[in-house]
């Protein structure tokens, strides 16, 4: 038998490689630097300085997770010294448009949320 209350809102059905995958495309850095390749492809350099409090370590775990993923690629120029850059895969490019109603969702309900903290916060104070 189906839970009524829970068909109001539908099911969030999240599974192990759901959960491993939306990790590593939402994690700290990755929307950051995913917002920031969607402009225009960057080297290293470039984006960390996009992205002034990201870590050398970081930027480079993180771009080879979305690299590992599918969402950015990796191309070497022929330059001298030889250079790296790095731009959005198609695949990637899809995550633009559920990104943005992830974002409009926020804007919209940021208010109720604070509310939300304000009285738990309270709250905890209490306890």
């Amino acid at each position: 038998m189906r839970d009524t209350a829970s068909d109001d809102v539908g099911a969030f059905t999240v599974t192990a490689p759901h959960r491993e995958l939306l990790d590593q495309i939402l994690d700290k850095w990755s929307l950051a630097v995913c917002n920031e390749l969607c402009q225009r492809p960057s080297r290293f350099n470039e984006l960390r300085r996009a992205i002034p409090a990201v870590t050398q370590k970081s930027l480079t775990a993180t771009l080879r997770r979305l690299e590992r993923n599918g969402i950015v690629e990796r191309t070497l120029l022929s330059s001298r010294p030889v250079a790296v850059e790095y731009r959005m895969t198609p695949l990637g490019k899809t995550l633009r448009p559920p990104v943005d109603v992830l974002l409009a969702w926020a804007d919209t309900h940021l208010p109720e949320i604070d509310a939300a903290r304000a009285r738990f916060d309270a709250e905890s104070d209490l306890a």
